[in-house]
């Protein structure tokens, strides 16, 4: 995990992207593909940009959130742990319902009913918190990032459209490394 823990640049994303397909071999348990993605979440703080305004001052926390169940265990907190981005702290924070989150930078979205996410999305608008889910529907909900699994890889896909609504700039490092989602509207 600590290896995991301590990756920043694009190359060691790359390497990320390439180790999660060890992760996700068919023998290994769920909890080890959120191990990969709380290190995928807390490399997310490394390659995005928010505006000044979204924190109070300059040693406020970057929080990261977890709305509805939390399928990371303890890992997200670990990862994160004594981290900090642009002098910020890195801290984590649970939501049972979008209401609560007042203040957050990057949410993880993880709910158990069906097609909440696009009243999730809704509420979010033109906020400036990252979304992030593993869910299918997500991104044609609004959503910005999505987790995926392809040829027993995890891999994710970004909507630079809802990014762009919430002010939230990403890396072209990151970039690279994503699958950019259109919704195929005119």
């Amino acid at each position: 995990m600590a290896i995991l823990k301590k990756i920043t640049g694009s190359f060691h994303m790359a390497l990320l992207l390439v180790c999660s397909t060890v992760f996700l071999s068919a023998q290994t348990s769920v909890t080890r593909e959120y191990q990969v993605k709380a290190a995928f979440i807390f490399n997310f703080t490394q390659f995005v940009e928010w505006p000044e305004n979204s924190f109070s001052g300059n040693q406020s926390p970057l929080i990261i959130g977890v709305l509805g169940q939390n399928p990371f265990g303890s890992f997200l907190e670990e990862t994160v742990l004594g981290e900090k981005m642009n002098g910020h702290p890195l801290i984590v924070k649970y939501y049972n319902n979008v209401e609560e989150v007042k203040s957050c930078h990057i949410l993880f979205v993880n709910l158990p009913e069906t097609n909440k996410e696009e009243e999730v999305n809704a509420a979010l608008k033109g906020r400036s918190i990252l979304t992030v889910s593993d869910a299918p529907g997500f991104m044609q909900a609004g959503g910005m990032i999505r987790f995926f699994t392809k040829n027993n890889k995890i891999q994710f896909q970004i909507n630079l459209e809802a990014t762009k609504y919430a002010n939230l700039v990403i890396s072209s490092k990151l970039l690279r490394l994503a699958e950019i989602f259109t919704s195929g509207k005119k």
